[in-house]
């Protein structure tokens, strides 16, 4: 069975975004049904960063918490640390984008 390019994207980011994420169920923070919906965010916002040449994915973490996207990490530009606030922004559900992206001097 081959896989396609987009579906190994998904599953890369997907892979990356549980270890993350899946201790808020345990404390507490959220239910069931909004870690689900958390991780639909970041994984779709992950993915979205694979595709985009503008934005590193490796240099930017993205957390989800109630909607609320928090990005950090260290990028090249102003222009790539907007993108990828830019990029979040537009992802459905995303209520808020904390954007702490440091830009590299």
């Amino acid at each position: 069975m081959r896989v396609s390019r987009p579906s190994l994207r998904l599953l890369a980011a997907l892979a990356l975004a549980v270890p993350t994420v899946a201790c808020t169920v345990v404390e507490g923070r959220q239910n069931v049904a909004e870690y689900v919906d958390d991780s639909t965010i970041t994984n779709t916002i992950r993915a979205r960063y694979i595709d985009d040449p503008g934005v590193h994915f490796g240099d930017v973490g993205v957390t989800t918490m109630n909607g609320v996207v928090h990005l950090s990490g260290r990028v090249n530009s102003w222009p790539e640390r907007s993108r990828a606030g830019q990029i979040a922004a537009g992802v459905r559900g995303v209520k808020r984008v904390d954007n702490t992206i440091i830009v590299r001097n």
